[in-house]
């Protein structure tokens, strides 16, 4: 059995899922009242962090165990739910990495986390540019440049 235990609260003004435009959402990572202050000293010297949340609006009988249309998109074949990013995942966990807008006290403010308003944090960490992929090193299929055009878009 695992425990985890969250580390802070997500609040923006995004109240439910969504499947695009999360580039210009403004989101502030809370930290939970027993988390000090003092784990986020040094994090403004960063430009990016690599969010990793719960996702808590996941409804249960909506989790994909098999495969299925990327976006429900019945032009694109079926694959596996560990083959998408999708929400419906087994065990509702969503990673992403976001620019830091600033660090004040308790509250890292991000921008283009796609997690929505109440969202349990359960890690935060640097990006540093040694654990970075090569862009043009990953192969992906096709199905993804369009699945994702306006994901991060404004």
């Amino acid at each position: 059995m695992i425990s985890i235990k969250p580390i802070a609260t997500v609040k923006n003004s995004i109240d439910a899922p969504q499947d695009d435009y999360w580039g210009s959402v403004i989101s502030d990572i809370v930290l939970e009242d027993e988390i000090p202050d003092e784990t986020l000293i040094g994090l403004s010297s960063f430009s990016h962090v690599t969010v990793i949340f719960y996702m808590h609006k996941v409804i249960d009988e909506k989790i994909c165990l098999g495969a299925r249309h990327p976006r429900n998109n019945s032009n694109i074949e079926p694959v596996g739910i560990l083959s998408q990013r999708g929400k419906n995942r087994i065990n509702k966990i969503g990673v992403t990495d976001c620019s830091i807008v600033n660090v004040s006290g308790n509250t890292l403010r991000v921008k283009g986390l796609d997690a929505i308003n109440g969202s349990l944090v359960v890690d935060i960490k640097p990006v540093f540019k040694q654990f970075l992929v090569d862009k043009e090193a990953v192969t992906q299929p096709v199905w993804v440049d369009s699945v994702m055009s306006d994901y991060f878009n404004v």
